[in-house]
């Protein structure tokens, strides 16, 4: 099979490329994921679509084929907390693990899938490394009050292939913005998600509705899912694909600003991470808000 009369239709350019149907999106993502097609037809799919940008029904689309191809983690025994974590450490120090240590030692499985998409940040991988979480692969369930990092490609391989496109042609493409949407894991689950810029808060709140997720959306640290520690930002829950506003967001830094880590270090992120958890530092009030809205929207979750 090929892929160029899809490539014909969204790739005529901003104003007119048209775009694909959920059913054409699925058989499009699907045959990319196997790795049916030439280097070339998916350079040409990345930098089409990067102009073109998707729509949501795109985007569900190349979710059913990813789902499709996703080896799943089984269902464990409480709803999973899932936190997408590609973006990294650029300025700020990466704080994806603190959020999900303090989500485990409230009981609740937590499950951190990933992979380094660009040289130059330092990732999750590497603080929970420091904190002695090591990757592991998608055949057990997560147990309830622990921390699992599974990297992408334990998840599914031709998705992490995708991921390794922006490498070569150093743009972003849509596996990107699906890696942060994506289910990977059997049961009840709850996927903490977030956005870099605002135009992306809008298409992915309607990617999340039109699949039904259940979800917590803001604009996190750097496009990491964790709050940034120095102000409270926007927050939108998902029940079902059902939108509500759980916290509408302060304008501004915090009066009062959080002593944190100087940079990215890993091993410093580590150390404060664990000063954090055992009290002797105080726990960010962004992050603590976070917390209460995610086991609030679980317990809202039938």
């Amino acid at each position: 099979m090929a892929i160029a009369h899809y490539i014909k239709e969204i790739g005529r350019g901003r104003d007119g490329a048209r775009a694909l149907s959920r059913a054409q999106a699925t058989d499009l993502f699907g045959q990319l994921l196997d790795g049916a097609v030439t280097d070339l037809e998916v350079g040409a799919f990345c930098l089409a679509m990067r102009i073109k940008g998707e729509t949501p029904e795109e985007m569900a689309g190349f979710l059913d084929a990813t789902a499709a191809r996703l080896q799943h983690l089984p269902a464990s025994p409480r709803a999973t907390v899932v936190l997408p974590s590609y973006n990294g450490a650029r300025k700020l120090p990466v704080l994806t693990p603190l959020l999900a240590m303090l989500l485990a030692r409230d009981g609740h499985p937590v499950l951190i899938h990933g992979a380094a998409t660009e040289s130059t940040r330092v990732y999750t991988a590497r603080v929970l490394a420091e904190l002695g979480i090591l990757p592991s692969d998608a055949t057990a369930a997560v147990a309830a009050g622990s921390v699992r990092f599974v990297p992408t490609a334990a998840l599914c391989g031709g998705l992490q292939r995708l991921l390794d496109v922006r490498r070569v042609v150093g743009l972003r493409n849509p596996a990107h913005s699906l890696v942060k949407l994506m289910r990977p894991c059997e049961g009840r689950c709850l996927i903490v998600t977030s956005y870099t810029h605002p135009e992306y808060a809008q298409s992915m709140a309607a990617t999340l509705a039109l699949v039904g997720s259940d979800a917590l959306l803001l604009r996190g640290t750097e496009g990491e899912p964790v709050a940034d520690a120095r102000r409270t930002p926007r927050m939108e829950g998902f029940r079902a694909g059902q939108r509500v506003l759980v916290e509408e967001g302060q304008p501004g830094a915090l009066v009062a600003l959080p002593e944190l880590p100087a940079g990215t270090d890993p091993v410093a992120t580590g150390r404060y991470i664990q000063a954090v958890l055992a009290g002797d530092m105080a726990l960010p009030g962004p992050i603590a808000r976070q917390v209460a809205l995610i086991t609030h929207l679980l317990e809202a979750t039938p």
